[in-house]
């Protein structure tokens, strides 16, 4: 399972053939079946394959993270307070105002049951996987940004294309520097819950 044509051909179908199926129309119980059998797939290559130990790292620089996600959240919600204002400003914060439960079970869900096995697929599989496969980090940064941002396709919407790029890039650079998957989910939930916390929850498929 570790040759190069293996997981060429295992990387087209998670990562490429997979996401496209499921903007095309067909029963969701069958998209359920296919992603919950990718997942199944993904977590048993890890444990039996990669011998992922699913602990937690030592040695990590806690002040460092907080230090470097708070610079970037704070330019992440300047940018999509002023675009909201500009474009759609009779929806900002609506949830937190007008349906405060919803909000916090919201968050909650998403955090974990959300956040997590995108992270989980996307980072560390991803990474332990296919890292050795491409010669600059550079390309292999964009290309992981650019399969994240295809996984949202299904939202047939160029703005969550743009921001789950964008957001793929830095997720994969918390990774790369981390190797943590605990803290890119932390980013990745901080981020996201902002976006549906300031009114963008609606676009990106959060229940509203």
């Amino acid at each position: 399972m570790k040759s190069i044509r293996y997981r060429l051909i295992e990387f087209i179908l998670i990562f490429v053939i997979t996401p496209i199926s499921f903007a095309l129309e067909f029963p969701i119980w069958v998209k359920l079946l296919i992603g919950l059998g990718g997942f199944i797939y993904i977590v048993y290559v890890l444990l039996k394959v990669e011998h992922n130990k699913f602990k937690l790292r030592e040695h990590i620089n806690w002040t460092q993270f907080w230090q470097r996600t708070a610079i970037k959240f704070v330019a992440i919600a300047i940018i999509t307070s002023v675009y909201m204002y500009m474009v759609d400003d009779k929806n900002l914060f609506i949830v937190v105002k007008t349906k405060p439960n919803l909000w916090v079970m919201i968050l909650f869900i998403y955090s974990f049951f959300s956040v997590y096995p995108q992270e989980l697929i996307y980072r560390t599989f991803f990474f332990q996987r296919y890292e050795s496969l491409f010669r600059t980090n550079g390309v292999f940064i964009l290309v992981n940004a650019a399969l994240f941002s295809l996984a949202h396709i299904f939202f047939r919407n160029t703005l969550v294309m743009f921001l789950t790029f964008i957001g793929g890039i830095l997720f994969a650079l918390t990774f790369k520097k981390t190797k943590s998957t605990l803290l890119v989910s932390i980013e990745h939930a901080i981020y996201g819950c902002w976006l549906f916390t300031i009114g963008m929850g609606e676009m990106l498929g959060f229940p509203s």
